[in-house]
């Protein structure tokens, strides 16, 4: 008999769960209860927070009060959004959080319409019951990290 496996995607990844019988399988899945998902997902989050922090440094500081830009180098509105979002827990704030937060950076930016932007182009997204808030696309994830991180860590 073939193994049988199941995949349970989450906003961090996927799990898979196999067994050499269906009973296998579901006493795998008994294993996913929302608090070890939860707890999974903490730590991923943690994780990929630490490594947003390393690729930030000289560019971004993140404060209690959460991220400020700080490198000199010019950046384009989109980029300064792009920045303060992949700085974010879990890559995501609201609009007021993100104008804030450009704000203290001393950049005056339209927000609203540079996020309905760049929602066009594919880098933000608005999650499903979340309301005014945005959060970075995977998309949007790999545009930070290998087109304007790189040219800011050139400088």
């Amino acid at each position: 008999m073939p193994r049988l496996k199941v995949r349970v995607k989450t906003s961090y990844g996927e799990i898979e769960v196999s067994g050499e019988s269906p009973g296998e399988v579901m006493e795998g899945l008994d294993w996913l209860t929302s608090e070890f998902v939860a707890g999974v997902s903490g730590r991923v989050s943690e994780m990929a927070a630490a490594e947003a922090e390393d690729n930030l440094k000289g560019i971004v500081r993140v404060g209690r009060d959460g991220p400020t830009i700080v490198t000199r180098e010019e950046l384009s509105h989109y980029e300064s959004i792009g920045l303060i979002l992949y700085a974010m827990k879990d890559h995501e704030a609201t609009g007021r959080m993100i104008r804030d937060r450009l704000s203290s950076s001393g950049k005056s930016i339209t927000v609203a319409a540079r996020l309905n932007e760049m929602r066009r182009r594919g880098h933000v997204f608005q999650p499903d019951g979340k309301g005014s808030e945005y959060r970075l696309t995977e998309r949007g994830v790999k545009w930070v990290e290998e087109e304007v991180l790189p040219r800011l860590g050139e400088g």
